[in-house]
């Protein structure tokens, strides 16, 4: 596994623990300073999402220049300043050591704000870790107005984690900021996922009688939104906003419909969606990319198109985010090609495709097994000038790992690590996936030790890919083990976790159990969504439960579970697995007329049945449909009908089709020929039967049937019969 040396990924710093005054953790804390500053060294500034941008104005405080001079210090401050500009980011930490005494005598303040000036805002943030690790060993407190200033600037650099950090280690509830460090503090908060921190600072600074302004509100929207199942706080929250005389604006809406996204509520995203029209508002840009987004997610390309339309009829202009929903809203309704075809409308408006378009459409085709269209995409996209972003790596590798195309990850993975892409935890996360391939339970050991010895530790989504790679190795007992490592280890099960269980489970065909973790997620508070539904209904049908398939098929039908293309097409394999073909033509008539796009997997698994249950008209029909729907049948296809005839007699039937094959370019292989066979035999038409096998032989597929069987007295065991 020499591939897994490619990666030269740093060392992510762990979370720092308050030290306790004169204990041993103090003296360690100097490591994890030293790696924040490494982190901090030429660091490109990141921005937040547009979701949610503060808007901190850049008034500068009294005696403070515009142009970054420094003339308002004084003479120790200034000296003090040199010293720490001169020196390289690295090695401040031990220069605040020795120059501690001197430090703590000058203006910190004004030398904060010089630094922040001067563009030497890195220096300021590690000032400021030094401030906050030792004052907090020898009990001094800091000056709010410190706090408040290196609130802004970490905010505004977007250093959340080290904000997040720091801002734990002091006891924000002590001092009286103002609202704006309380609002740059609960955003650090939403985007390091602390949420229940973020509600309990907000239920402190309104204690304190500080009125939280409309910027605030919006951050603890997010929270709330991230969150998950807090649509009534949502709601209270707005009613609170509306209560204060505070005008909703385009991040309040947006942030309020990516909630409803979240939480697959497309009928209260709908419905706030319209009453905010009905009351005036005119939404831009973002309020409908993130409408886009809720319809997208739930594959109702059919909405997608109508928001679009509104779109341009108001005269919204459309951005790269507008195409991209649009994308992801057809490719989830299965319709691949018709998402590719955005890319060219894209570039015929001069709005370039950007890594995420290209991104969507390349993971869409490898779900459905078109690895091939994928990587010339992947090529196209290069070529127009367009560069890869780990996401794309990680799509494809995840593509590349389902097929076993293991020359080819290794190859991308220099590829991607010659174009300075470096690997993330995702992409560990994806060889991980790519392991639990059956065959591999050993490599999965391998490259999580490899993972962390590149630095990473595992976070939530590793274990729940974990528990899937296990699940898939078909060893629960360690994808349990997993389990409950993840919650030993202070994580908490998510949606995903639950799935990955699921998926363990459905491989061994365990409802019982599975009926257990859908129980114990909703008693939990988390709603199921179509993954875990498709997962147990694969549950039921591994182990022939037809009556458990039904119930949750009755719960979709009512509108209980929204009856997405991923569902259905579940129920369409479900109920083929157990021959239960009423089920499966309600389950393939809900998806013809629910507006979604029919592959030919559902076409053949259809045929299949019909061909099984001699009902000839019923698999004509479905050939007919299958090049009606611009598809052309493939093997499989062929095999069916061939077995259709041959089973009931008609193996002359059989051989036409077998002919038919031929004609169309594809290759029969050893079900084609045997199946004939056995028609023939089966009739006594032995002469027939030994032409088609002296065919088969001069077709080169003797060997074939060798290497599966060591001789082929297969067919002519019927034969004898």
């Amino acid at each position: 596994m020499h591939l897994l040396h490619l990666s030269t990924t740093p060392v992510e710093a762990k979370p720092v623990a308050p030290p306790q005054p004169g204990s041993a953790l103090a003296s360690s804390l100097h490591v994890a300073r030293d790696a924040a500053q490494e982190r901090l060294r030429d660091a490109p500034p990141k921005r937040p999402a547009p979701v949610l941008p503060l808007h901190l104005d850049g008034s500068r405080g009294k005696g403070q220049s515009d142009d970054g001079s420094v003339e308002f210090l004084s003479g120790k401050c200034k000296l003090m300043f040199g010293s720490i500009v001169d020196r390289p980011l690295h090695s401040l930490s031990g220069f605040f050591d020795s120059a501690k005494f001197d430090l703590l005598d000058v203006d910190l303040i004004s030398l904060l704000k010089a630094l922040d000036l001067s563009g030497n805002w890195a220096r300021a943030v590690s000032l400021f870790e030094w401030l906050v690790y030792n004052l907090n060993d020898e009990n001094v407190q800091l000056d709010y107005q410190i706090i408040e200033l290196m609130a802004r600037i970490l905010g505004r650099e977007s250093q959340h984690s080290v904000a997040s950090k720091l801002f734990d280690l002091i006891p924000i509830e002590e001092y009286s900021l103002d609202v704006r460090a309380y609002t740059t503090i609960l955003h650090t908060y939403s985007r390091t996922g602390k949420y229940e921190r973020a509600i309990a600072l907000f239920e402190n600074m309104k204690g304190l009688g500080l009125s939280p302004t409309l910027v605030t509100y919006n951050v603890m929207l997010d929270v709330y939104g991230k969150m998950g199942r807090s649509w009534s706080k949502i709601l209270d929250l707005l009613d609170e906003m509306r209560g204060k005389g505070l005008e909703f604006d385009e991040f309040t809406c947006s942030t309020v419909i990516s909630a409803c996204g979240r939480e697959g509520l497309l009928e209260q995203a709908k419905s706030f969606f319209t009453g905010l029209k009905l009351q005036g508002y005119v939404p831009g840009t973002v309020t409908y990319n993130a409408l886009l987004q809720v319809f997208g997610k739930a594959g109702i390309y059919s909405e997608a198109l109508s928001i679009l339309k509104e779109m341009e009829e108001n005269n919204c202009p459309l951005d790269s985010v507008t195409y991209n929903e649009l994308v992801a809203a057809y490719v989830r309704a299965g319709f691949c090609e018709e998402g590719a075809a955005v890319i060219d409308s894209m570039i015929g408006k001069g709005i370039m495709p950007n890594a995420i378009t290209y991104t969507t459409v390349i993971n869409a085709y490898g779900k459905v097994g078109k690895e091939d269209k994928a990587l010339n995409l992947f090529d196209r996209m290069k070529e127009m000038g367009c560069v890869p972003n780990v996401c794309t790596y990680n799509a494809i590798l995840g593509m590349l790992g389902k097929k076993s195309r293991l020359e080819e990850m290794i190859k991308l993975l220099c590829d991607m690590k010659t174009n300075g892409c470096s690997p993330n935890r995702v992409t560990w996360n994806t060889m991980l996936a790519m392991c639990g391939n059956n065959g591999m339970h050993k490599y999965v050991n391998r490259v999580f030790r490899e993972m962390k010895s590149c630095g990473f530790e595992p976070d939530r989504d590793t274990f729940n890919t974990l528990i899937s790679a296990y699940g898939r190795c078909g060893s629960e007992i360690d994808a349990t083990k997993m389990h409950e490592e993840m919650i030993k280890v202070g994580f908490t099960p998510c949606i995903t976790t639950y799935n990955s269980l699921l998926n363990a489970l459905a491989r061994r065909g365990d409802w019982h159990a599975a009926e257990s973790v859908i129980l114990d997620m909703k008693k939990k508070g988390f709603r199921p969504n179509e993954t875990s539904y498709s997962l147990i209904l694969h549950c039921y049908a591994k182990s022939g439960k037809v009556k458990g398939i039904e119930e949750i098929e009755n719960e979709i039908y009512a509108g209980r579970i929204f009856p997405s293309w991923v569902l259905l097409r579940t129920l369409v394999f479900a109920n083929f697995k157990c021959r239960a073909l009423a089920g499966m033509e309600r389950a393939f008539e809900k998806l013809r007329n629910g507006g979604y796009k029919l592959d030919l997997v559902v076409f053949n698994s259809m045929l299949s049945m019909y061909a099984k249950n001699n009902m000839h008209e019923r698999a004509n029909e479905m050939l007919h449909l299958i090049r009606e729907s611009g598809l052309e049948p493939d093997l499989v296809t062929y095999n069916s009908l061939m077995d259709m005839y041959a089973r009931y007699g008609e193996c002359w039937r059989a051989e036409e089709i077998l002919k038919r094959l031929q004609k169309s370019g594809g290759r029969p292989d050893l079900v084609s020929y045997n199946t004939v066979i056995k028609g023939f035999c089966r009739q006594g038409l032995m002469q027939d039967a030994i032409r088609i096998l002296s065919e088969m032989t001069t077709r080169e597929l003797l060997w074939m049937a060798f290497a599966k069987w060591g001789n082929i007295r297969k067919p002519w065991s019927t034969c004898q019969r």
